[in-house]
């Protein structure tokens, strides 16, 4: 009989010895994975391929944060489950480039100046510190060469009724503010539940093999053109143009994801509906991650 996995002292020491927290791109390793080794998550976790390597999501609401971050522009990298250092270490920025230098605080420390008792896990009569985590950090990398970090973390809004988990947010709140660091805090009542839906649904054209750039510049010249009439016409208008309705799909959809369409995404999801085009400024201000938005604690 199977028995529930729990965080151990042994199954942290055991992370650690397996090199997760650290790496970039698709060679970074998750602190927290899905696997029948690790304890479970609470609710479904997801799988997503994305530049040749799974992300492990946790949950749906991590999910759909992640179709999130995907559409910032200037996306260089994502890291996702990322361990905060408990002690004094290296700014993430050194990551990606010498030029980061900065040493700052860890979990300890803050949480000590914050006055808040420090997570811990214990089993067998040892004790040792928890470690956090952030959901996603995006890294940006800009065309100047300039790097950014945005941190997020992903909360329902029935969680921030907790005390406890209030109080961890601040520490992890803090624990990037230290470091230079925007975090965003996200919850369901930040966006419209639609856009996650239409994002999702648009998924499997926008993640696997990209539109050329000629082809994205036709979705969007048809799509302008074609403004009001249904997402059906439109798509088979663009078919004849591309040869088949994988590429009018792959493109229009990837036309939308990188801002070239700012489709109203708030719309349904039946394809006889009509598309409607938004300002540039609306339609960002759709994705909370793009426009910077942050939930209180």
């Amino acid at each position: 009989m199977r028995t529930t996995k729990r965080f151990t002292p042994a199954v942290l020491d055991r992370f650690k010895r397996q090199g997760r927290g650290l790496g970039t791109q698709d060679n970074f390793k998750p602190w927290h994975r899905i696997g029948r080794g690790d304890p479970s998550s609470r609710g479904r976790s997801h799988l997503q391929m994305w530049r040749n390597r799974q992300r492990e999501l946790l949950s749906d609401k991590e999910w759909v944060a992640l179709f999130f971050s995907l559409t910032v522009k200037f996306l260089f990298d994502l890291l996702e489950q990322l361990p905060l250092s408990l002690g004094t270490a290296a700014h993430e920025l050194s990551r990606y480039t010498v030029d980061c230098t900065q040493a700052s605080p860890g979990t300890i420390e803050l949480a000590a100046r914050l006055g808040i008792k420090h997570p811990k896990t214990s089993a067998s009569g040892n004790t040792t510190a928890w470690v956090m985590t952030t959901d996603l950090l995006l890294v940006l990398r800009f065309p100047s060469g300039n790097y950014e970090l945005l941190a997020v973390s992903v909360k329902t809004d029935e969680e921030l009724s907790k005390k406890r988990t209030k109080e961890l947010l601040s520490l992890e709140r803090e624990y990037w503010l230290s470091r230079g660091v925007t975090w965003l805090l996200i919850t369901p009542s930040l966006f419209d539940k639609r856009v996650g839906l239409r994002l999702r649904e648009a998924m499997p054209w926008t993640l696997e093999c990209s539109a050329c750039e000629a082809d994205l510049e036709k979705a969007t010249t048809l799509a302008t053109e074609l403004q009001g009439r249904s997402l059906t016409y439109v798509l088979e208008a663009l078919s004849s143009k591309l040869g088949c309705i994988d590429n009018a799909k792959r493109a229009f959809w990837q036309a939308v994801w990188c801002g070239k369409i700012p489709l109203d995404l708030r719309r349904g999801w039946r394809p006889h509906q009509p598309i409607i085009l938004l300002t540039k400024e609306e339609f960002v201000s759709l994705n909370p991650i793009a426009s910077r938005r942050s939930s209180w604690i």
